[in-house]
């Protein structure tokens, strides 16, 4: 009989959606050793609370997130509330002995993030973060011919987080839906946002980044803040670009920018190897672009490889060949991954001292943008709790 994981999640918005659709389906394809139980969610608004309860099968409500992170029928805590949430809910469950995942990311700072793996890891406790760009099968397929070798030496690594839906002056900063453009909440604009995505891929295809440097922008300087009503500045980055150099040596570009007009949410990577190539894209999440140099001169080219097969990761589990998946399947993936993990015994990457370490870039390209300098990325310090 398979042990039960009672859940406990703090948040009901995008992430809180996705999150939770992972935790229904996730045993539904996916033979693992934990039956997931929705026990609680916790949110301020207790009648929006009750009504998200009531969609996804959440057996309670809670309103303060002391309350579900003191309850003794709670196994696991999934935070998916706003940054400045993070370090406080993770620290106060991990010291009741309680698994956490947590959105990323992990922390607003590197010392956030630093007093975060501390907790869980002198508690001892299951903790992930939720970059689940490393749970795309074409993504996670570029990962395996890395790792063979595949690529050879690596010498370039470029990526761009692309989208648009912060241009008009008129959007006001702050409150739910706007926090990611209040700093205080944030910690940061684009680079904590979506950056981080870019940089946890990177660290975890191509290994740790030495130094980076970077500059930043913030074209509108003021918004009206919505808690307020007054008007006032605005300390979010809107785009960030960096050049880095990889401990491995290659060289890297990441770029990211909410005033991309006509780009969503367009999220691509390559990589550039002695023998290989490939690159990816978000908006045709299935394919992994390839191109060989050691193929017959004849036949040498870019080529688009469906990710459909049985034998390509995680695609045994869903449809026949040849039709394909979408975003909501990647925190599926992650958080079969972590079940399985917690069967065996073992941590399931990323984990808090992983989002720490894309947290430590992030700092380093921040600071490089006040500087205007190359700026080592720090080491992580952590004392355990």
């Amino acid at each position: 009989m398979k042990r039960k994981l009672n859940i406990g999640l703090v948040g009901y918005g995008f992430m809180g959606r996705t999150h939770s659709n992972a935790f229904l389906q996730a045993p539904r394809f996916f033979d693992l050793p934990y039956e997931p139980v929705l026990k609680a969610v916790c949110a301020r608004n207790a009648d929006r609370a009750k009504g998200f309860a009531s969609n996804w099968g959440y057996e309670s409500i809670e309103t303060d997130w002391r309350a579900l992170v003191d309850r003794k029928d709670i196994d696991l805590i999934d935070i998916a509330s706003p940054n400045d949430t993070h370090a406080e809910i993770a620290i106060a469950a991990a010291r009741t002995g309680k698994m956490v995942l947590c959105e990323k990311p992990l922390g607003r700072t590197a010392a956030e993030a630093e007093a975060m793996v501390s907790a869980v890891e002198g508690a001892g406790v299951a903790n992930m973060v939720w970059y689940n760009y490393r749970r795309v099968p074409a993504v996670v397929l570029l990962k395996a011919l890395i790792d063979e070798g595949k690529l050879g030496r690596i010498f370039h690594y470029r990526a761009q987080f692309l989208q648009d839906w912060t241009i008009s002056q008129d959007l006001p900063q702050g409150g739910e839906g706007l926090w990611r453009l209040d700093v205080g909440v944030a910690g940061s604009g684009v680079t904590g946002d979506l950056l981080a995505h870019c940089i946890d891929t990177a660290l975890w295809l191509n290994g740790g980044i030495a130094e980076v440097t970077a500059m930043t922008e913030t074209f509108v300087k003021e918004r009206t803040h919505t808690l307020t009503g007054q008007v006032e500045p605005v300390g979010i980055d809107d785009a960030s670009a960096f050049l880095c150099r990889f401990q491995n040596g290659s060289l890297a570009l990441f770029e990211a920018t909410r005033y991309a007009r006509g780009h969503k949410a367009l999220y691509t990577l390559e990589i550039n190897g002695e023998h290989a190539s490939a690159r990816w894209d978000l908006h045709d999440l299935h394919r992994l672009q390839w191109f060989d140099h050691r193929d017959e001169s004849r036949v040498r080219g870019w080529r688009s490889i469906h990710v459909t097969d049985s034998d390509h990761p995680y695609m045994k589990h869903w449809w026949v060949p040849g039709l394909q998946i979408g975003y909501e399947h990647t925190f599926i993936h992650q958080f079969a991954d972590f079940l399985q993990g917690l069967g065996e015994g073992k941590q399931t990457p990323p984990t808090f001292r992983d989002g720490l370490a894309t947290d430590c870039v992030t700092d380093a390209v921040l600071k490089s943008a006040k500087t205007r300098q190359w700026e080592t990325v720090p080491a992580a310090h952590v004392k355990v709790a």
